[in-house]
């Protein structure tokens, strides 16, 4: 505002504005303050070659495990920056008519992306960048690939990878109560041909093996299934973006990872409870309603809380546990006995 009342044109045209390109019309401004950091100028550097039309090529890679010592470069690249700051950490190159940002986080992933003067430039250059980086699938008794997801303020819904250890069924088999230890017999022999429902509730008091059993169920379904824990479940079915992100916008880049996906979730309470109405409907929905049709996606919801009868009204069951001393299938009387610690598995049959 000026204080004769005339307004100060805030457009200005850059170069040659009959130009087709859209940055002839607009000035490229990057504002800076002190809570930006060297990778955050390292970002915005990495955009000036495409926003200025020399590089209007773009493409981007996400890897969730990277080999260790693989540099993430292709040949003949001139490293322009570096930056290491506590969760990250980042590379600016470029090469003849292409440039390359490369990010790394500490907690397992990375990000390439490349700019360049053709597409078939970037994409080869990014093929280069990335070939062999990504760790090889392997199967180990002991060992799982698990995702982890969480939404970032910086980046927005996020997913990593690590491989954990992972005991089998078999040997921790005994650790539980003989109801309980009949019924995730047959949960952990379920495959795709067998899979009847998509949600699976899991509820103990601490301490009685509710984790465990989520890390062998992972190791025993890892050939049709990659399993995905979700660090902040309120998060996640409280912002439909995320939600979105999460269930629907994923899709593996390799044509030999597993079509299903198993979402674990831990510490649910209050989403088990009802507390959250919203929320808990957002949960159903992906089970059983529009957000979840055509979708190879399981929830397997951990809580310690045994008030999970809202949730059972809504859906016929069939389940047994820790507060049973026996099971049933649907449509036959559950035996109810004494309590006994251990972990508790429900399965609602899609379509109620």
């Amino acid at each position: 505002m000026t204080s004769s009342g005339q307004a100060i044109p805030r457009l200005v045209a850059v170069g040659d504005a009959a130009g087709p390109d859209p940055a002839c019309l607009l000035p490229l401004t990057v504002g800076v303050d002190d809570t930006d950091t060297p990778g955050d100028m390292l970002d915005a550097l990495a955009l000036a070659p495409f926003v200025t039309g020399q590089q209007p090529y773009a493409s981007t890679a996400r890897l969730g495990e990277v080999r260790p010592g693989t540099a993430l470069l292709p040949p003949g690249a001139t490293v322009l920056r570096r930056a290491a700051e506590p969760d990250r950490e980042s590379c600016l190159a470029a090469g003849d008519g292409w440039t390359i940002r490369v990010v790394r986080w500490h907690g397992g992933g990375a990000e390439v992306s490349v700019t360049a003067v053709a597409e078939d430039v970037a994409r080869t250059v990014l093929a280069l960048a990335t070939r062999d980086a990504a760790v090889e699938r392997r199967t180990e008794d002991t060992v799982v690939s698990m995702g982890f997801w969480h939404r970032s303020p910086r980046r927005g819904p996020h997913r990593s990878a690590r491989r954990m250890s992972a005991a089998p069924w078999a040997a921790i088999r005994a650790n539980y109560a003989p109801a309980t230890a009949a019924v995730l017999d047959e949960l952990m022999a379920v495959t795709p041909e067998t899979v009847h429902g998509h949600l699976v509730l899991l509820h103990g008091a601490p301490g009685t093996g509710k984790t465990t059993v989520l890390r062998t169920l992972a190791r025993e379904w890892r050939a049709w299934c990659q399993a995905d824990c979700v660090l902040d479940p309120e998060v996640l079915f409280s912002e439909p973006g995320y939600l979105m992100d999460v269930a629907i916008g994923y899709d593996a880049d390799d044509e030999d990872a597993p079509s299903w996906r198993l979402l674990l979730l831990e510490d649910c309470d209050e989403l088990i409870r009802g507390e959250a109405s919203q929320p808990l409907s957002r949960l159903l929905n992906l089970t059983d309603g529009m957000l979840g049709q055509g979708r190879q996606v399981l929830q397997a919801p951990a809580s310690t809380c045994r008030g999970a009868g809202r949730v059972i009204r809504m859906y016929r069951t069939a389940w047994a546990g820790a507060s049973v001393s026996a099971w049933a299938r649907p449509g036959a009387r559950v035996g109810v006995g004494a309590w006994r610690p251990g972990p508790t598995w429900r399965s609602w049959p899609s379509g109620g």
